[in-house]
Order: structure tokens, then C-alpha cells, then sequence
């Protein structure tokens, strides 16, 4: 860990709100039931009327922020609006050792990071590693993860597993999206905004309803812009878009029943320019095929101007959702039934001029079926117990070869051997989580989840046949236990220990037999946390303490071999190796310094390696030995890649953000400024360099072992300081409430890489963060 490293932790830390001390006083009053749902509870995002406190329902339970025994950071309504927010990505530093970026390769897709977790793939056999949940429904892919936040009524973003109440595939944690309840009145809100590179959107949400037992609620979000990236090749702006999103719900509360209904129908229609920046250089085969200017370019400033192929893509998302929650007096039941379904066609170039395209055309469907039960079993024994059903189906079709694919009527005409992949995962599960009060301070927290999972693939090219086809079946159990001392309102004292789990698959991307045709195993992680969580008696400041040890274990990790010319000469699987350690320290704190002045400051410090990472690869063989590439096994040879980072783990990351109301005669204006602090990282398991060659036991002439000495330089992100700013005048329009905004992001205008890869010494590809961008907005409330 660098000196510059613990500086920039202790200014951040330094930032944050300290007491100097805890006063003593009784416990607030207990929080909402367990089981209690937003309809028939308080909605989340809402306050206690007492205390001022947030309910959060990560635990399955309606409770307070400061009282729930886990790391989590909740994110309302109105700092989604005061941040000018767009999508999730926008909230990237909004907790402490959350990184949202996104993924290029495929439709609103995200690479997600908590605590140096991450599934930075966007193929459809494997789950993420980080669940998005929306109103209860995981989705299943990294593909839709960037929701729109327009109509969110609360985000928390769960730190470290939490698979015993969301599922195996929540290794590195859940950000639990809550969109807003229908109100059951008439109403609006209206809003249009404008920005640089001609970005506009128009988002409106209508409610109605009888005050009582029904409300229905309608909405329509626009979204589109020329992109910020600039196409050399047709001189003209690259990365445009086009979103519509549209949906209606429906709430339905009986007069004198405990029984409420939600039935959401909604659909996400996208098209939009897949654009790629080039990183390949010198050392890579297609440096010499394409022009001079699109060789050897840097990673900040030049990826901005593109030279690729336009390509095209299109999504279309529609889902049901089904909430429906009953109290029976002993036990609260809640049932949510969900179901998905997208089909992408997205034809793009990687960085490679002309030269090479890719298009892909697949469809993906999964239902689940959630049904659990809450209660008590004694006065000061609670329980949350049920059982989860999840089903999935996709297909992929895939073409390799020259832009004319782009705008070929029949692809295949153009690449004759496409390969065609269909995956099926069908999962099973129940579980339980009981707190008991052992005495009024202390609580016991405990409960796990078994979980069985059947992964079938098949994987087959048009003219080669079927180069493979595997089915297999995972099963685990998953504990989780904690504890927790609250001495009196105003501090609480916790530890636990839990088991991550994601299951195993096939790799959709391999091209022979043997590959297609193996499993990868599960990959796990225990997981080990203290922490505190602080506030002053009147909660109006708020510190938050974790500290975490993960043992990472049978990775799950990509590698690039030698594969079929059907496939380019190269496949990429996926296999366990090895593991790794991962120690952090994390704060998130608030601060109301004065009725008009809000602080809130939220602090990574991470440190992570690798150990026992060794997996199979095409062989690269150093000039500076006299060793060379063996002859058998496919020219692989074993790399240790125990040396390389952890991707998307930056050692620290950390924000300020300030707000401050100014009541006026006509309302008020709320002025925000926001830092937020990112620590290099790399994005790709990768070869920088080749350290030490080791001779093969069994012939040593040829090489045996490569020793990779970090990942290529061209896959790690600067330094990244994003400074975001906005203005809101809130005022009356004839009886209406309405708001005038002005916003920046990324001011300082830092640019860099959101995602990048290399492609075994063939060429290198990345997509850019959002550069500095500004906008204003219009909007209403009724």
C-alpha cells in the first residue's frame, strides 16, 4: 500500500463527520414488522415518524438504517434528483467500494463491483456476481442492469453476500432497486431535459386512483443523444442512442382485507451506435493492417475519436411483475413472480477499422417465483423463511467476419459457419433467517440457504456440427451468522460471517469439443466482517464503520487459447483457479450541520492479491530464452498469474458531497457539489509482461511455465477525480410544485477507459467514461 494511498484515506476519513461522543438514551421505537410490505408498511425511502430515521428492507424486514446489522448505503428519491442522476451508473461513489461502469459490448449492460467482486462478461450462461434487484425480481443477466432511476423510490446497495435472503448469484452483494408505489391519487410528474451532444429526454409518470383500495400508475421515459464520441472514418458523431421506456401498474387493497396486489407490465425498447476505441499498438497482428493513426493510440484523450465500422444495435426488453403480501395474523405472507425477456441483434467492430465485425442476434426469457413467509416464533424470536424458483432459456446466434454483415440481408451468406449456442438453468432453493434477542442489547442473527442449480449448453457451428453439448448439476448450502450489541440507540456493534456462492456453467464462447463440453465448478467466498454504525441522539450526524476479510475461492476466470478457424483461431474459457484475499475498511457517514447544510462522505480502502492463479494458455514465448513453445497439448503452456490485480478493485475510492437549501420567498434553491475519488484499476485479466520462464519437467527444452509479472497497462484507468455539480430552484406554477435545474458531471473532465480488453496479440479495444458534460431541466410535481 503506497504512502500516497494512506494520505488520500486519511483526507477522506478526515472529511468525514466524527463525534466525540455517544449520549446514552433508550431504544427508538421498535421498526415496522417483519415481512411488512411497502403497501401495507411504510413505503421505503420514508422516515419513522419519530426519529427521522430511513426503513430499509435489505433484510427482508421493514427496520432502520442504523439498526440493520449489515454494510448498507441507502439512496432516496430526492438525492437520486439533486445528483441529476440517469441511469445506475451515475451513482458510482455513492457507496463506499461500489464501481458501476458500462459494458459496450452489449444493451444496458453494467460491469459491477462491490468489494473487488465483479463479472465483467456480458454472456448469458453465467450469473453476475452483484444482483440488480427491481421490486424483488433479480435480473439474471449483466445485460438491462443500468436502469433508468427516473421513478425510483429507494436504492440500497447491500455490501459483501447476501445470498441467504437474494439468491446464490449475490457473491459480491445487491443493489435492491424500490420504484415507486402507485400513490392511489391524482398526480403527475413531468420533466424534460436538455444537455451537451444534443441529449434530451422527456420522462413523465401519471397516477390515479381512489384514495383507498386502488391506484393505477402510467409512465413513459425518452432518452437519446448523438453520443460524445467522434468517427473519424464518416466524420460525424459515434455512440448515439435511442431509449423508450413505458409500462403501467397497478395496486389493488381490498377495504378490510390485509391483502394488497401489484401487477407491473413494462417494456424497454432501445437502438444504439455500439461504439469501440482502439488500444491496439505495436505488439499486436493487427497494427500493421490497419491505418498508422489507428495504431498505438493512449487510453485518456484518443478515445474519443473512433475509426471503426458503424455497427447497429437494437433491445427489447418487455417484463411482468407480480407483488402480492397477505397477513394472516401469525404469519406474513409475500409472494413476487416475475418474467423477463429480451432479444438483441448488435453488430459492432472492436476497435479494428474494417477488418473485423462481429453480430450477434439472441433472445434470453427467465421466470422466478419468490414465496416466503414472516413472523415470530416467540416474543424474541423473529423469522423470515421461504423458498425460490428461477428458469432461463437463451440462444445466441453469431457471426464473424468483414462490416459487410452490418447490412447483409442473410448473414450467413457472408460468414457461412456461425456459431450457435442455447443455454438452459433451471434453479431451486430455501431458506431461512431468524434474529433472536438474546437480552435487550444483544441480537443473534443466523440462517442460510441451500440452493441447487442444473446448467445445460449446447454449442455447435453451422457447417463444423455440434462441437459440444454439456449438462450438469451444482448444489450448495450457504450459512450466515451475526451478532449484534446495541448498548442504546445511538450505537450498535456488530459481526458475522458468511458464504457466497455463484454456481458453475459451461463456456458459451469455446470452440472445440472438449472445452464446450467441460464444466467449470462453483466459485465461493467466506466472508468475514466488524463493524459499528454511530448516530448523535437527534440522528442528524451518522458514522458507519466496516471492516471486511473475503477468502476468495475456485475463481471463476476467463483465458484466451488457441481454438477452430470457425472461431478466429482463438476461444475464450472459462475455468476455477486459484483464489484470492480481499481486505478492506469502509465509511459512509452524514452530517446535518445546520438546517440548510447537508454533508455526507463515504471512503474504500481495499488491498487484494491473487494466490495459486496458474491456468493453461496459448504459449507467448520470451526472445530473451532459449526455451520454447511446446509442440503437444495445443501449444498451451501453464502462466501464473499470482502477480496480476484484482479487476475492478481500486486500492481506494472515496466521496464528498455537500448540499445546501436556501429557502426563498418563491421556495428554495438547493445547490449540491460532489468529489468523488477513484483510485486506479485494471479491467482485464491480462499479460504485461512475462517475468521468469520456467522448463517443463518433462522436456526441458520447451517452456513449462510463464510467470506474468501484472496485466498490460492498457487495461488500467487513470486516476479518476470527478468533481459533479448541480442548481435546483423549486417554486409554485399555478398551484404545482415545480423545479428549474442546471447540472455538470465530471467537470474536471477526466477521461479514461470504462472497460477494456486485449485479444490474444491480435488487437485491443475499450469504450470511455463519460467526459464533462453539462444540461438543464425542466420539471413538475402534482
Amino acid at each position: 500500500m503506497t504512502i500516497s494511498t494512506i494520505r488520500r484515506a486519511r483526507i477522506a476519513l478526515g472529511l468525514s463527520p466524527l463525534f466525540a461522543a455517544m449520549a446514552p438514551h433508550a431504544f427508538a421505537a421498535d421498526a415496522p414488522a417483519a415481512g411488512a410490505s411497502p403497501a401495507q408498511a411504510q413505503a421505503p425511502g420514508a422516515t419513522t415518524p419519530d426519529t427521522g430515521e430511513v426503513i430499509v428492507t435489505a433484510r427482508r424486514r421493514s427496520e432502520t438504517l442504523q439498526s440493520t446489522p449489515i454494510a448498507i448505503t441507502a439512496i432516496n428519491t430526492q438525492m437520486l434528483e439533486d445528483k441529476a442522476a440517469v441511469n445506475l451508473s451515475d451513482l458510482q461513489g455513492a457507496a463506499p467500494g461500489l464501481l458501476i461502469t458500462q459494458q459496450n459490448a452489449g444493451a444496458a449492460a453494467a460491469n459491477l463491483s462491490i468489494r473487488g467482486l465483479t463479472y465483467a462478461n456480458i454472456e448469458k450462461s453465467q450469473t453476475p456476481t452483484v444482483g440488480v434487484v427491481v421490486d424483488g425480481v433479480t435480473i439474471g443477466t449483466n445485460t438491462g442492469q443500468l436502469q433508468d432511476v427516473f421513478d425510483v423510490a429507494q436504492i440500497e446497495v447491500l455490501r459483501g453476500p447476501q445470498g441467504t435472503l437474494f439468491g446464490a448469484n449475490t457473491i459480491g452483494g445487491v443493489i435492491n432497486i424500490q420504484r415507486s408505489l402507485p400513490t392511489m391519487e391524482p398526480g403527475a410528474k413531468l420533466e424534460f431535459t436538455y444537455g451537451q451532444w444534443n441529449t434530451w429526454s422527456g420522462k413523465g409518470i401519471v397516477n390515479y386512483g381512489n384514495g383507498s383500495t386502488w391506484g393505477v400508475k402510467g409512465w413513459y421515459f425518452h432518452d437519446q443523444t448523438d453520443g460524445y464520441y467522434w468517427n473519424a472514418l464518416y466524420d460525424r458523431r459515434a455512440g448515439g442512442s435511442r431509449d423508450d421506456n413505458f409500462g403501467g401498474s397497478l395496486l389493488f387493497k381490498p377495504a378490510g382485507s390485509t391483502f394488497d396486489g401489484q401487477l407491473t407490465i413494462e417494456d424497454l425498447v432501445q437502438s444504439f451506435d455500439p461504439v469501440n476505441s482502439t488500444l491496439t499498438n505495436k505488439n499486436d497482428l493487427f497494427c500493421s493492417l490497419v491505418a498508422a493513426v489507428a495504431c498505438n493510440r493512449n487510453n485518456t484523450t484518443d478515445l474519443y475519436t473512433t475509426f471503426d465500422t458503424a455497427g447497429h444495435a437494437t433491445y427489447n426488453a418487455p417484463a411482468v411483475t407480480l407483488q402480492m403480501h397477505v397477513d394472516a395474523d401469525w404469519v406474513k405472507l409475500t409472494s413476487i413472480t416475475g418474467w423477463r425477456h429480451s432479444y438483441e441483434d448488435q453488430g459492432q467492430a472492436y476497435g479494428t477499422g474494417t477488418l473485423y465485425f462481429s453480430l450477434r442476434r439472441q433472445h434470453y426469457t427467465q421466470w422466478s417465483q419468490e414465496l416466503r413467509g414472516a413472523g415470530k416464533i416467540l416474543p424474541n424470536l423473529d423469522y423470515v423463511v421461504g423458498g425460490y424458483f428461477f428458469d432461463s432459456t437463451y440462444d445466441l446466434t453469431q457471426w464473424q467476419g468483414g462490416p459487410s454483415l452490418n447490412t447483409a440481408p442473410d448473414p450467413t451468406a457472408i460468414s457461412p459457419d456461425p456459431q450457435f449456442v442455447t443455454g438452459h438453468t433451471r434453479s431451486y432453493a430455501v431458506f431461512g433467517d431468524f434474529d433472536w434477542t438474546i437480552i435487550p442489547t444483544v441480537r443473534l442473527s443466523f440462517g442460510g440457504r441451500w440452493s441447487h442449480d442444473q446448467k445445460q449448453l449446447d454449442n455447435s457451428f453451422l457447417q463444423t456440427g455440434v462441437i459440444g453439448n454439456g449438462n450438469a448439476n451444482f448444489s450448495k448450502f450457504t450459512p450466515k451468522i451475526g451478532l449484534d450489541w446495541r448498548p442504546n440507540s445511538n450505537v450498535m456493534l456488530y459481526g458475522s460471517w458468511s458464504v457466497g456462492y455463484r454456481s458453475g456453467g459451461f463456456s458459451p464462447r469455446a470452440a472445440d469439443p472438449i472445452t464446450a463440453s467441460t464444466p467449470f465448478g462453483p466459485e465461493t467466498l467466506d466472508a468475514f466482517e466488524i463493524g459499528t454504525k454511530l448516530s448523535t441522539p437527534d440522528h442528524r450526524a451518522t458514522l458507519d464503520i466496516a471492516g471486511f476479510i473475503s477468502n476468495y475461492k475456485n475463481m471463476q476466470q476467463d483465458t484466451t487459447i488457441p481454438g477452430p478457424a470457425a472461431a478466429g483461431g482463438s476461444q475464450t474459457v472459462t475455468s476455477n483457479v486459484g483464489g484470492a484475499v480481499i481486505r478492506g475498511i469502509e465509511m459512509d457517514s452524514a452530517l446535518l450541520v445546520t438546517s440548510k447544510l447537508k454533508l455526507t462522505a463515504t471512503a474504500s480502502l481495499m488491498e487484494s492479491h491473487f494466490h495459486g492463479f496458474v491456468t493453461g494458455n496459448a504459449c507467448s514465448p520470451v526472445a530473451s530464452s532459449a526455451l520454447v513453445c511446446p509442440t503437444a497439448n495445443g501449444g498451451l503452456v501453464n502462466y501464473d498469474y499470482s502477480a496480476n490485480r484484482l479487476i475492478y478493485a481500486p486500492t481506494f475510492s472515496g466521496s464528498v458531497n455537500a448540499e445546501y437549501t436556501q429557502p426563498t420567498s418563491f421556495g428554495k434553491v438547493v445547490t449540491t457539489v460532489g468529489w468523488r475519488h477513484i483510485s486506479p484499476y485494471d479491467e482485464q485479466i491480462s499479460v504485461g509482461g512475462i517475468s521468469s520462464v520456467t522448463a517443463s519437467p518433462a522436456n526441458p527444452s520447451q517452456i513449462g511455465l510463464e510467470t506474468v509479472s501484472g496485466n498490460d497497462p492498457r487495461v488500467r484507468t487513470v486516476t479518476q477525480n470527478l468533481v459533479d455539480a448541480s442548481v435546483t430552484v423549486d417554486f409554485k406554477l399555478h398551484g404545482m410544485d415545480a423545479y428549474a435545474r442546471v447540472f455538470g458531471r465530471n467537470l474536471a473532465n477526466v477521461q479514461t477507459t470504462s472497460a477494456a480488453f486485449t485479444v490474444a496479440g491480435l488487437f485491443a479495444f475499450a469504450s470511455a467514461i463519460e467526459p464533462r458534460t453539462y444540461g438543464a431541466t425542466i420539471g413538475v410535481k402534482f
